[in-house]
């Protein structure tokens, strides 16, 4: 593809940062013209992540100067810690650069629920213009705008699994409950004692329960659709594997309806999405056949002794949690058709 966008990652070092230059060196519409990583400035990617070696010997730059990456890049992806996102954006769009944002600074329409969960807000004048980059949920926001708050893992696989029940006025607004299970991976890639290999091999255990900060998320994003306030009870797990996430969850229903009425529901609803696939009746999701691609599996039962609805969700939580779908809004962003770049299938075992 002739005259191919320019692109830098900030924070190429990380899970997600890795994840993204894994994709978006095979990407036939962009180019990779800037990685920056505090751990490794100056060194060759290939030498650090030998995996990519021969494709991307482009070396680690330390100081992601707005002037430096606005003259290299068109577009901007921020794959940086909470805060620390904020505190660059700003100058990156003042030099021209759209940007796609992989952390939650501009991911909520109300910053005082921001705040609450995570810090004080230092670039409010711009989350105004900021779209939630869930693409299935808001395309063609996401075409027009400069800014996207790339979504939660969490929130990614939560939202799709419930959001055509939510638009169809069939959640009962205080019965959801969303119990999900990810991979270490989702803590990120700095040393961690309890995200290490002792510690998390041969175990599960739940954690942050009723404090994790992908909750105002789902919520803002569920009660958008429905009309009204959607409380999500969520409890995240961890699994002894690297990556993906299974949700199991939980709603009862306003009005009974069957399982093959909510199939039709949710194939309409997901009609012309090429990410989203339903699977057909029997089969359940699975981590394993969403790994390393940006496909959501869903898959739903109806308890009709209760009016009770389980829904079954499979991401994998560095690609379409994470990088695979920060490229998906890139490509909306940039006028290239949603798929490009992403048509790698799942690994197989």
């Amino acid at each position: 593809m002739a005259n191919k966008i320019k692109v830098a990652v900030i924070g190429a070092s990380g899970y997600a940062g890795l994840e993204l230059v894994r994709l978006l060196v095979r990407h036939p519409g962009c180019e990779l013209a800037a990685l920056t990583s505090l751990e490794y400035p100056g060194r060759p990617f290939s030498q650090i992540f030998p995996a990519l070696a021969g494709l991307v010997d482009l070396p680690f730059s330390q100081d992601p100067a707005p002037s430096m990456i606005g003259t290299a890049a068109d577009v901007v992806f921020t794959a940086v810690p909470h805060q620390t996102a904020m505190g660059m954006i700003p100058a990156f769009l003042a030099q021209g650069c759209k940007v796609v944002d992989l952390s939650a600074d501009f991911r909520f329409r109300d910053i005082s629920v921001y705040e609450q969960w995570y810090q004080e807000h230092t670039a409010p004048e711009l989350n105004a213009e900021a779209v939630y980059g869930l693409p299935e949920l808001h395309r063609d926001e996401v075409r027009r705008t400069r800014l996207v708050g790339n979504p939660g893992c969490y929130p990614t696989g939560v939202i799709l699994g419930l959001a055509p029940l939510a638009q169809a006025g069939l959640l009962v607004p205080d019965s959801v409950i969303a119990d999900c299970k990810s991979g270490a991976s989702g803590a990120g890639r700095q040393a961690l004692l309890g995200i290490s290999f002792c510690e998390v091999n041969d175990g599960f255990r739940a954690y942050k329960v009723l404090e994790h900060r992908h909750t105002p998320e789902m919520e803002q994003e569920l009660s958008l659709l429905a009309g009204t306030p959607v409380n999500v009870t969520f409890t995240p797990h961890l699994v002894p594997m690297s990556r993906g996430i299974l949700g199991t969850l939980y709603a009862n229903l306003t009005e009974p309806r069957t399982e093959a009425d909510l199939r039709e529901l949710y194939a309409k609803f997901y009609q012309g999405h090429p990410f989203v696939r339903l699977r057909g009746p029997g089969s359940l999701p699975d981590t394993r056949d969403v790994r390393g691609a940006n496909f959501c599996d869903l898959a739903l039962r109806v308890d009709q002794r209760g009016r009770r609805v389980i829904v079954i969700s499979a991401i994998d939580n560095l690609t379409k949690g994470a990088a695979g779908q920060a490229v998906q809004n890139f490509n909306l962003m940039m006028g290239l058709p949603e798929t490009l770049g992403l048509e790698t299938p799942p690994f197989l075992p």
